[in-house]
């Protein structure tokens, strides 16, 4: 009998290790979108685009993010912000990604909001041309 509970504790152990796995890759995809991924960015990066962006950054995400994109502290209610200055983030590095989680936040927490309510996707472009001219 002992052994009989041994082996349906292992078995047991086992199946929650690979469906943690699964949700996990699962998790992990939906954060760094195929779809995303592709979509190209229609604003091209003029002083134009890179101002406007500016001005959204400024407006929008200086008081997170810091003002010149370095990141922030957080607080006891909410983790701090990444730096925007590296070249591969967690939810996606492309121009696609990083449009799609500014417009509808980065999930399950949302500790970064959506701004689909806020902005227009064509300032979210121009915000991404921004970030994008901070990093280099």
């Amino acid at each position: 009998m002992w052994t009989e509970l041994m082996a349906s504790r292992r078995l047991l152990v086992a199946l929650v290790v690979v469906l943690a796995g699964a949700a996990g890759g699962l998790i992990l995809r939906a954060q760094g979108s195929a779809d995303a991924a592709k979509l190209k960015n229609p604003a091209a990066a003029t002083p134009e685009s890179i101002a406007a962006g500016q001005q959204v950054y400024a407006r929008n995400c200086a008081s997170c993010h810091g003002r010149n994109g370095q990141g922030g502290p957080g607080n006891d209610l909410i983790p701090a912000a990444p730096s925007l200055l590296g070249d591969a983030w967690a939810h996606g590095s492309t121009d696609g990604e990083i449009f799609i989680n500014i417009r509808n936040g980065v999930a399950p927490d949302f500790n970064m909001v959506p701004f689909k309510d806020k902005l227009k996707d064509d300032e979210i472009w121009n915000l991404v041309n921004y970030i994008r001219s901070i990093k280099k």
